[in-house]
């Protein structure tokens, strides 16, 4: 929602709710989005072609590694099924990292 107050700040006439403008300042298709994210790849010389889904996992694993409880990251992401978001607490290994250290001073 602060992006969308600087945004309407920072353009003039930028109406709707849209994150993403064009520069004629419609919103952007998933064709557009799509072809920006992969022209970036390009750019940076990722080994992989960035997809627009990528960036959905990059959040829940961002979320996972912060420690936020995964009820709550399936909420954020719309998971119907909790299988869905453990895959992204499931692989964070750094979630261990000093247990052991703690747990010795108990």
């Amino acid at each position: 929602k602060s992006w969308l107050r600087a945004r309407k700040y920072l353009e003039k006439g930028a109406d709707g709710d849209w994150l993403f403008l064009s520069l004629r300042r419609h919103p952007l298709s998933r064709q557009q989005f799509f072809y920006i994210l992969r022209e970036a790849g390009r750019l940076a010389e990722l080994t992989i072609a960035p997809h627009p889904h990528m960036l959905r996992h990059a959040c829940g694993y961002a979320l996972a590694d912060k420690g936020i409880d995964t009820r709550l990251i399936q909420d954020y992401l719309g998971h119907r099924n909790i299988q869905h978001t453990v895959r992204y607490t499931a692989s964070n290994a750094g979630r261990f990292h000093g247990i052991w250290r703690k747990k010795r001073r108990v």
